[in-house]
């Protein structure tokens, strides 16, 4: 019994995105559906960059993690959606492979932004909870702009190591990814040559991005809780808690849609079930996480309210 054949990748190979659904009547309501979602996506975020920006009273650490999680979540979510959403227009389900591997490097990279930088605004509650005599010290804008470029130097390399390795596997001719973006588990699963140390690096960067980042959430969650009982009164207490509400909102949303999928039993895995999880966790909470900072946020709110009170006078004259 010969070999399965495979696709050179130095020669023309193109994989099949076989999307949310191969039914030809939902095409037209999924593709109104995420294109929704990518307009509010675009606009909230760009909106909360906006508004920071512009507001000196937000010229804060917090803001200032906040507007890079906004600019991170906007850039996740473009590297698959517009791509999705042109292929269900065109009505064709083609990616070729170095747009696969471009998709892919640029997900691993924002995905793992994103988890570092939840892990930066945990750090930074932390300080201004549990250190706030020193918290403008500790979180001086050196240390601010350090931590935001440690945070991409960390995802950058493992992401770019990962893609490159890749282009060293041999595809066979099966290459349709049951999936609406390139998962990297999926293409692996379609490798005719040794993939072991790609699946090392998938679980190293398993570690690096989401274990660590959650592991010093957690550690800064559990110190915050400690500071914050220890205030003596309920007010006090309610408004120190407060200010973490929003980003522990987030964070409970993002890694909850992640271990409802990967930390499952095997034999529960599906298909189906990774790829809600994937819509959740790529489309989704990128789309809330600008409303659950700014009704959440009464700096926030009152800065959108100058924001379009000087756009409207501006209008007005």
């Amino acid at each position: 019994m010969g070999k399965p054949s495979r696709l050179n990748q130095s020669v023309a190979s193109d994989f099949l995105l076989l999307g949310l659904s191969e039914q030809p009547g939902e095409q037209s309501l999924l593709f109104g559906i995420f294109l929704g979602m990518y307009l509010v996506t675009m606009v909230g975020n760009l909106l909360i960059i906006l508004v920071i920006s512009s507001d000196a009273h937000l010229h804060t650490p917090m803001y200032f993690f906040l507007a890079n999680l906004s600019l991170t979540d906007a850039c996740f979510t473009s590297a698959s959606v517009p791509k999705m959403l042109a292929n269900i227009y065109t009505q064709r389900q083609t990616i070729s492979y170095s747009g696969c591997l471009t998709q892919l490097y640029f997900l691993l990279m924002f995905g793992g932004l994103d988890n570092c930088l939840l892990a930066v605004m945990a750090y930074d509650r932390y300080v201004a909870i549990c250190q706030p005599l020193h918290y403008s010290t500790a979180m001086s804008p050196q240390f601010c702009a350090l931590m935001l470029c440690m945070c991409w130097v960390l995802t950058n390399c493992p992401a770019l190591m990962h893609t490159l390795l890749l282009t060293h596997v041999a595809f066979c001719a099966h290459t349709a990814i049951p999936h609406f973006y390139c998962d990297p588990s999926a293409l692996l699963k379609l490798a005719c040559s040794d993939t072991h140390i790609n699946e090392l690096m998938i679980i190293s960067m398993g570690l690096v991005f989401l274990a660590v980042p959650l592991m010093l959430i957690v550690i800064s969650y559990v110190c915050i809780s400690w500071a914050v009982l220890d205030i003596p009164s309920p007010g006090g207490r309610w408004k120190a808690f407060s200010t973490c509400g929003s980003h522990l909102t987030v964070v409970l949303l993002f890694y909850g849609s992640l271990m409802g999928v990967y930390l499952l039993p095997p034999s529960t895995h599906s298909t189906e079930r990774e790829s809600r999880a994937a819509v959740l966790y790529m489309i989704v909470i990128p789309m809330l996480n600008p409303f659950i900072y700014s009704l959440r946020n009464r700096d926030m709110k009152e800065a959108l309210g100058k924001l379009f009170g000087a756009r409207k006078a501006v209008f007005l004259l």
